[in-house]
Parts: C-alpha cells; sequence; structure tokens
C-alpha cells in the first residue's frame, strides 16, 4: 500500500515561511543588541520583540506541517509583526531596530496575504 504523498507548498506559503523565520531570527538578533543596551531598551519593545519572534516561529511551524489554524495563525503572526515593527520604529536611530522593523513588515504582508488564502 502506498502512503500518500504530502501535497508540495505553493510558492506563497513557502515564502511566508522564509518570512517568518527571517524575520524569527531578526527578532532573536534585536533582543541580543537590546539586553546589550541595558537601560535604554524599553520592556515594551522586548515585549514586542519576543512575541514577534515567537510568533514568527510557530507559524511557520504550523504552516509546514499543513496545520489547519495556519490561516489564523498568519493573521494573528502579522499583527505580532505589525506591533513589533511599530516598537522599533520607536528607536529610529538604531539601524538594527530598523532592519527588525523592515523585517516584521515584510512578514506581516506575506502573513495577512497567507490569512486570506485557503491553505
Amino acid at each position: 500500500m502506498q502512503q500518500p504523498t504530502a501535497t508540495p507548498m505553493s510558492k506563497e506559503m513557502q515564502d511566508c515561511v522564509e518570512a517568518c523565520m527571517s524575520c524569527h531570527s531578526i527578532c532573536e538578533e534585536t533582543m541580543s543588541s537590546c539586553m546589550q543596551m541595558g537601560g535604554q531598551a524599553q520592556m515594551q519593545i522586548m515585549r514586542a520583540l519576543m512575541d514577534c519572534s515567537e510568533m514568527t516561529r510557530i507559524c511557520a511551524d504550523m504552516m509546514m506541517r499543513r496545520s489547519p489554524m495556519s490561516a489564523e495563525m498568519c493573521a494573528m503572526c502579522a499583527k505580532a509583526c505589525e506591533m513589533c515593527a511599530e516598537a522599533c520604529m520607536s528607536m529610529p536611530d538604531d539601524p538594527q531596530m530598523m532592519r527588525c522593523a523592515e523585517a516584521c513588515r515584510r512578514c506581516a504582508a506575506s502573513c495577512r496575504t497567507m490569512a486570506g488564502a485557503t491553505m
């Protein structure tokens, strides 16, 4: 008896997984940068970075395993990414924060697209 083969991920889903993993990575790097700054890094920014980092990782995992809850997770992930981008923008002179905000915005756009798609 043959095992059923998994349906390959669409290009949009692959792009979204990549955007999520990239965003997760830069959020982790930015948290480390914030910790090195000490008192300058506000708790609101750290919370947003932590939320975004976790949401993007979980969202990518759910898409890769074709979870039936992926669309809902993508919608929540987009919101977490948007909140993180806004928090990072509160430190416009910090290049790491600006890179993070850009990655968050890319991920949010990709997740919004996937949230509207049937997975």
